[in-house]
């Protein structure tokens, strides 16, 4: 049939709508391109093997309570670029990495621990699931439970870090030291506090009394009476805390760099599992629509 014809026999059956509504089921963007690909079949094996799949997944999700039915991510779309010896993931796609491993580990000890005998479709179909139990290790090296790069990720980082909480700890003291000093002298303010603007500790001076703060001006309040200083006294030392930062990005780039390069050899296969995820959230699509119309499996003949 020409794609015209099939697209105007769905909107004869309401095909469409039903293709749409399980779309909005799907996690993935993988997920819901295979729902918009779908296409009809004549072939009694394909359909049966897609109904029982899907009617197997529909048990899952009126009996069982825990299969996982969060943490499908498709991550195919930054492991296709590791075959470029100079793409790096960022780590946010690690996340997303570290999140799919756990979902489909997830989803296998789910069937290993079902009885004999039941979602035997949906066993087949897992079987020949990779778990990758050392990139999971080593992400958990690198990101902590927030998601964030950890002190600990390499010795480097590590001591920039210390170095930057030192310098932010002295930078803090002596602006607190100089905000108590100007207070005592009545140029700023008794209800006064250090101001912050872009990560830099700043003194709210009157305006009137800026030149008892030698320093720089970096701001000004709306009405204009107040002036925040950035001391002479605490400058050279922001700078030291900013030439840390860069250190810092620096060093995040170059783990993020080591950890995409032991990636690359583990691509293809990684690419298997994201499909495979995909696809299973596709599967659990369609079961969770059969469960919201109570759809029941249909005999062919």
């Amino acid at each position: 049939m020409k794609t015209t014809d099939i697209n105007r026999t769905e909107q004869k059956l309401g095909f469409d709508k039903i293709r749409a509504m399980v779309q909005t089921l799907c996690s993935t963007s993988a997920a819901k391109n295979m729902v918009a690909d779908a296409i009809f079949s004549s072939d009694v094996e394909e359909v049966g093997q897609a109904l029982s799949l899907t009617d197997e997944m529909k048990t899952i999700s009126m009996l069982e309570n825990n299969f996982p039915d969060s943490g499908y991510v498709d991550t195919s779309h930054f492991l296709v670029h590791l075959e470029h010896s100079s793409y790096c993931l960022d780590i946010q796609s690690i996340q997303n990495l570290r999140k799919s491993l756990d979902t489909l580990r997830q989803i296998v000890a789910f069937f290993k621990g079902t009885k004999e005998g039941s979602y035997p479709k949906m066993k087949e179909l897992i079987a020949p699931v990779v778990l990758f139990p050392e990139i999971t290790r080593r992400i958990d090296s690198i990101l902590d439970r927030f998601g964030e790069i950890k002190d600990s990720a390499s010795d480097e980082l590590s001591v920039i870090r210390r170095s930057i909480r030192e310098k932010d700890g002295t930078i803090s003291k002596k602006i607190n030291t100089l905000l108590r000093k100007g207070q005592q002298d009545g140029f700023i303010d008794a209800e006064a506090s250090v101001s912050v603007r872009d990560g830099r500790m700043l003194l709210p001076v009157t305006a009137s009394n800026k030149r008892k703060v030698p320093g720089f001006v970096v701001d000004e309040s709306a009405t204009g009476k107040t002036l925040y200083i950035e001391p002479m006294e605490i400058v050279e030392l922001n700078n030291l805390v900013k030439e840390l930062h860069f250190a810092e990005q620096r060093e995040i780039l170059k783990i993020l760099a080591e950890f995409s390069d032991f990636l690359r050899p583990y691509r293809e296969d990684l690419l298997i599992s994201a499909r495979m995820l995909s696809y299973i959230d596709f599967i659990w699509a369609k079961a969770r629509f059969a469960v919201s119309i109570n759809a029941g499996k249909p005999v062919i003949s």
